[in-house]
């Protein structure tokens, strides 16, 4: 195997449907090493964006051929666009077309978009192909790569149509992250600082310090940030895996930030990352107007965000203007939503957050009004 710093392998505990999250600078290039046992065809299928291909298809191909293994490759325009249903039919269709079966393997070599879509394909193929995970940005090596969420955007929708379904193995190579554009590591970011969030306000006090240089890619701290995230994600699945309860802490911001992306068509104004930012930051000073939360915990909690450049003040947030009616509309499109209430993950304190059953639509409606100064 190919000589590297020792990386950090996390566990996600699910019985016979465990694997690893292999985390660590340059574990790309044991690709062919890890992935050679599972390929038993002596080849393997990668999706990716256009744009992570030209960047890195060559070293993915290069890790392959080492053990012996050969790459069909599909390339997909960059972008959440490219989560839809004609995307997944094409990827089903190229699939089918170079004979793939379940003993052959689908590397999703991208971001959360590609991760998505070629999770939800892998589900379909006849039932069930091997899945490996090579997420190539910050955002999917902390959260989207792990757990098995597998989903398409529909028109009524982020995430309407999809599958639980497990990797075989997950490579977290942080010299992949070093080609992202600035905007895409803070995207990220967000998605770390919503682990601190939940359950862990010491490191919310380490992300206080070093917040900035997990964003600059600091090796130290990249490496820490994404092993603590990938931990604690991997805790949390183990103990729900379809999100009938624990899970949906992960949640944390995004029902917020879903309904701010549809606002602006899952385009390139508003990235993922970006809107739950702004959604985890809705989300707790709405703790704040239940009285469930100190301000200046949230406050605190808002900075940590905005010190690495990302927006709470949905005021300032691209894509606007919003308007407060509009958002609370499309809030009842939430596959959880039910009778005008929709539940939402809620916070008593700086990193305690918790499952707020119900919440009352009308009411969200007249603080986002306030949020958006409407009122």
């Amino acid at each position: 195997m190919t000589q590297i710093p020792e990386p950090t392998i996390v566990r996600v505990d699910l019985g016979e449907r465990s694997y690893d999250i292999v985390i660590g600078r340059g574990v790309l290039s044991q690709l062919g090493e890890r992935v050679g046992p599972l390929a038993k065809r002596g080849r393997i299928f990668a999706v990716s964006d256009e744009t992570v291909w030209s960047l890195h298809g060559e070293a993915l191909k290069a890790a392959a051929g080492e053990a012996g293994l050969s790459v069909e490759t599909m390339p997909v325009p960059a972008g959440e666009a490219s989560k839809n249903w004609q995307q997944l039919g094409r990827l089903l269709d190229w699939l089918l077309d170079n004979e793939a079966g379940r003993d052959d393997v689908l590397i999703a070599f991208g971001g959360g978009v590609v991760g998505d879509l070629a999770g939800l394909a892998a589900s379909l193929l006849k039932r069930g192909m091997t899945l490996v995970q090579v997420p190539t940005t910050l955002l999917a090596q902390v959260d989207s790569a792990v757990g098995g969420k597998t989903a398409v955007n529909t028109s009524h929708g982020k995430n309407l149509i999809g599958a639980f379904y497990q990797p075989s193995l997950v490579l977290a190579d942080s010299a992949l992250l070093e080609t992202l554009p600035v905007r895409e590591r803070q995207a990220g970011y967000a998605e770390v600082v919503k682990y601190g969030l939940i359950d862990a306000p010491d490191f919310i006090a380490w992300l206080e310090l070093n917040g900035e240089k997990v964003v600059a890619l600091q090796a130290e701290a990249i490496a820490h940030a994404v092993a603590v995230s990938c931990r604690a994600k991997a805790r949390i699945v183990a103990q729900d895996e379809q999100e009938g309860g624990v899970r949906a802490l992960l949640n944390l911001g995004h029902t917020f930030g879903h309904t701010l992306e549809a606002a602006t068509g899952y385009g390139s104004t508003l990235l993922h990352g970006e809107a739950v930012a702004t959604g985890m930051a809705l989300a707790l000073r709405y703790s704040v107007r239940l009285d469930l939360m100190r301000g200046q915990d949230a406050e605190r909690a808002c900075r940590v965000l905005s010190a690495s450049g990302l927006v709470t003040d949905l005021k300032q947030l691209p894509g606007g203007p919003y308007i407060a009616a509009d958002l609370a509309e499309a809030m009842k499109q939430d596959k959880k939503s039910r009778g005008g209430r929709v539940p939402l993950i809620l916070a008593s304190d700086l990193g305690r957050a918790f499952i707020y059953p119900g919440a009352d639509l009308s009411d969200v409606a007249d603080f986002l009004a306030e949020e958006l100064g409407e009122s």
